[in-house]
């Protein structure tokens, strides 16, 4: 061993393929400091053999709270509804001691199934424990991509049987319930009225809180049904956003959803009469933490309307889908997709739901592209052969 002392402390000084190497031990123990030479030499060995130790592992919760957490914090910071889903997932994961306790390369599909499990017996349905699961599978992802793990993490597959958002609302049915959310405004105004006239005000002195904006959720979904925003879209809507007849959409989830739809009539009707009230930036108001109405703000006016109108309940995203679908018939899927913010047509599609009268007139029109050619011929009348495009046009 090659040690020496340099005052009260031992070094150690070898060459290693031709290469002076000299350290200090920070020891005053000669054979500690012999030991910790040692020691290096065998660093060097096993990295000449492509021998390493081995990374610690954390686990699940360790690694969600020291390296996902705030890798999604600064990446979707201007996002609070993305953060809320991936925090809203992390929050179920770590509630399960099975898989936050357990270093992530030792995580298998059993216990993944007992995490699914665990969720169906409290009652979620699918696609809130798919969301769950799309969390887990981008946490694997990241662990993999940033060397926190030596081996591929097995594979988080997604349950089947998740309910879409396939509703799409007749125009007799949007009319019932337009006018039960109209009814909704009125029946505050009225309630308004009589505390008035209550024995508390007249006779107490204890005067009723006006309500600020009795009619907010009938113009909300009317701007939903028109324009087919996304409702965090319309949450969201500045005074700045609406000018030149249209409604400019700054944010989104991604580089397509800014984009500029056109009002129509009796949307910008609903938007001009709220400008002649407006008291702050926002077109859609509200005393919640953001000063804008959020999806809690509507949550007892909007199943009232439900009930109203004799309608099974249904989310406000439902009229998103009614507009898309009824666009769809009138535009070409660029354009659709454009003004609905997707990023590819695999998403629009989710959006389009033909009508059965569509159906009909599209077959319809093939037949009569077809030179109307029928089946069922009776032996007395001879069968046409259909005329090639080409030949009808020569």
């Amino acid at each position: 061993m090659a040690v020496y002392k340099r005052g009260r402390v031992w070094w150690y000084k070898f060459t290693w393929n031709g290469v002076p190497i000299r350290e200090s031990t920070k020891q005053a123990n000669k054979r500690v400091a012999e030991q910790i030479e040692a020691a290096h030499k065998v660093r060097l060995a096993k990295g000449e053999a492509g021998i390493h130790d081995r990374i610690p592992v954390p686990t699940l919760q360790e690694f969600a709270e020291r390296d996902f957490l705030p890798f999604i914090e600064s990446r979707f910071q201007n996002k609070p509804k993305t953060l809320e889903y991936y925090r809203n997932g992390i929050k179920n994961l770590n509630n399960y001691p099975a898989l936050a306790s357990c270093p992530l390369d030792a995580i298998k599909v059993e216990k993944i199934s007992g995490f699914i499990a665990k969720r169906q017996e409290a009652g979620l349905q699918v696609s809130s424990i798919n969301r769950q699961l799309e969390v887990l599978r981008r946490m694997f992802k990241l662990a993999m991509e940033w060397g926190k793990v030596e081996k591929v993490l097995p594979k988080v597959e997604m349950l089947r049987g998740e309910n879409r958002r396939d509703l799409v609302l007749s125009c007799e049915e949007e009319a019932r319930y337009l006018n039960a959310a109209a009814a909704v405004g009125e029946n505050i105004q009225e309630a308004y009225q009589n505390a008035l006239e209550g024995i508390r005000a007249t006779m107490r002195g204890q005067q009723p809180i006006a309500p600020e904006d009795p009619f907010l959720l009938r113009d909300f979904t009317t701007v939903l049904a028109d324009c087919g925003l996304r409702p965090e879209e319309c949450f969201r809507l500045r005074w700045e956003n609406i000018r030149d007849g249209a409604a400019h959409v700054p944010f989104g989830k991604t580089v397509n959803a800014r984009r500029t739809i056109p009002l129509t009539p009796r949307a910008a009707a609903i938007i001009e009469m709220r400008r002649t009230s407006a008291k702050g930036p926002w077109v859609f108001p509200s005393n919640t933490r953001s000063g804008h109405v959020e999806k809690s703000t509507l949550k007892k006016q909007h199943p009232r309307a439900c009930r109203l109108s004799d309608l099974v309940p249904f989310p406000l995203y439902t009229f998103r889908h009614t507009c898309l679908t009824r666009w769809a018939e009138f535009m070409d899927p660029f354009t659709l997709a454009y003004l609905a913010g997707h990023s590819d047509f695999a998403t629009t599609r989710r959006y389009v739901h033909p009508q059965a009268e569509t159906v009909r007139s599209a077959m319809e029109r093939a037949r009569n592209g077809q030179g109307g050619h029928k089946t069922g011929h009776s032996r007395s009348e001879p069968v046409q052969e259909p005329v090639s495009p080409i030949a009808a046009i020569q």
